[in-house]
């Protein structure tokens, strides 16, 4: 009866096109090497390190912003979770709004990633972990020109609820990100998959995400987190400083690299 039931299981499994199959796909992966030198392809990628080092960015915020406050993690499991020891997390205040502005101050969190065949950490999932709810998601574009950087950038807006408990009253915040990977922007896991593996003749790959969140001083602002204009409005004066340096000087160009 054991033997009728063993069979009966395992029969699918018996069957010629299913060994077949299983044959090939081992050949497949045991010839994936010599595929690849022979006609030039790289399907696994190399990592490969950024210009220079994301702390000098400071250099090109100003005069449009003012370095208020570098952050570091501390804790050893945050940074093991982010999956990157390669950030820089600075508060960043526009002196040239007034100071009663939702947008006066910004929290700029760049992330920079070498391993290639990692998916980027998104705040949808860090600050769920954090204790918040999303209230909306909302996947849109912003045209940002400044001198010869004249693109269309996707990005990601978020508005998060706090209802972890630690305030008296939930709040609702926004948050705004974008991921960079090989020479493409993002604003979801699924384009930046397509980012980290669209071309199978470059050798290396890597993805940077840049995170933002504006708020005011609540010493003078009534109005502590902006509104969505608001927020739409800063991110295009933001990334227009930010991100024609981090092409230029920071983010490397696997177009351009020698294999």
């Amino acid at each position: 009866m054991k033997n009728n039931s063993l069979n009966s299981i395992l029969k699918p499994y018996l069957q010629p096109a299913f060994i077949v199959c299983v044959i090939l796909l081992a050949a497949a992966a045991a010839g994936l090497p010599l595929v690849e030198r022979v006609f030039g392809l790289y399907l696994r990628k190399d990592p490969i390190a950024l210009k220079k080092s994301l702390d000098s960015h400071d250099q090109g915020l100003q005069p449009a912003y003012k370095i208020v406050r570098k952050e570091q993690i501390e804790i050893e499991d945050v940074v093991k979770t982010l999956g990157t020891d390669i950030y820089i997390q600075w508060i960043l205040e526009d002196v040239n709004v007034p100071i009663e502005s939702p947008v006066r101050l910004c929290m700029l969190f760049i992330t920079y990633y070498d391993m290639p065949d990692n998916v980027p950490h998104i705040p949808e999932v860090c600050y769920i972990g954090g204790g918040n709810v999303i209230k909306a998601s909302d996947e849109m574009s912003i045209p940002i020109k400044k001198g010869d950087f004249n693109k269309t950038i996707p990005i990601k807006y978020l508005t998060f609820e706090n209802s972890s408990g630690s305030f008296s009253i939930n709040f609702s915040f926004p948050l705004c990100y974008l991921i960079y990977s090989n020479e493409m922007y993002a604003n979801s896991r699924d384009m930046a998959r397509v980012a980290l593996n669209r071309n199978i003749f470059k050798k290396y790959s890597y993805f940077s995400k840049v995170e933002w969140k504006f708020f005011g001083s609540s010493q003078f602002s009534s109005a502590f987190y902006p509104d969505k204009k608001a927020v739409i409005q800063a991110s295009e004066k933001l990334l227009s400083v930010i991100l024609p340096i981090l092409e230029k000087d920071y983010w490397p160009n696997t177009r351009s690299v020698s294999n």
